[in-house]
């Protein structure tokens, strides 16, 4: 058997390691994914009184975006999170109207290829404008919204800054009065931020 230095072995082992351990390349983002809503979070702030501010959300929600990048969300409106039980259903009565609008939607176009490059961990912001079909009425809503990779087959969509929805522009403001009414309060704020943070996973084939 012929002799090999240990020196000429630990070189080898040392080739054959960096040949193995070289970058992984990930698969660049593609196809067509759907909502985690038990990671997902769409919440809003309300103001009364003039200064005491509380803070709602809605567990209910479902979406997908397609292959060609036609995003959708759906809100369960009848799922609006209070944390009082009463002023959940007066909301959802009296604000919303569910038994006649029961969900809210929200679409947007998006570029593809624009995210199709992210690598895990990596984050990009992309201004979009969606539509906003709430209690029967459709709006523009623009948005900046920052996507990041945070697995192989995992994206997260949060809100930038919050999107301000004004009651009046959908037809909400004759619920907002009836609420200040009912609750006894001297004001409810007409406007509220609204910010979400929705995580998608990639579709199987």
């Amino acid at each position: 058997m012929k002799f090999i230095p240990a020196p000429m072995l630990a070189s080898g082992a040392l080739a054959l390691a960096a040949c193995s351990s070289g970058p992984v390349e990930e698969a660049p983002l593609a196809g067509a994914w759907t909502l985690d809503g038990d990671a997902s979070r769409l919440s809003f702030v309300t103001v009364k009184a003039g200064q005491l501010a509380e803070a709602h959300h809605f567990p209910g929600l479902t979406g997908s975006v397609s292959a060609e990048g036609a995003a959708e969300l759906a809100i369960d409106l009848a799922s609006v999170q209070t944390n009082i039980d009463v002023r959940n259903e007066r909301m959802g009565t009296m604000l919303f109207e569910v038994a006649t609008f029961p969900a809210a939607t929200v679409t947007a176009q998006l570029d593809p290829a624009a995210f199709a490059a992210l690598k895990t961990g990596e984050s990009t912001v992309q201004p979009v404008t969606a539509t906003l079909d709430l209690h029967g009425v459709q709006g523009e809503v623009p948005a900046e919204l920052a996507v990041t990779r945070i697995a192989a087959d995992k994206v997260k969509v949060e809100t930038v800054t919050p999107i301000i929805v004004e009651a009046a522009s959908y037809g909400l403001d004759t619920g907002v009065e009836a609420l200040r009414e009912v609750a006894g309060l001297d004001s409810i704020a007409p406007a509220v931020p609204v910010s979400f943070s929705l995580t998608f996973t990639q579709a199987s084939e």
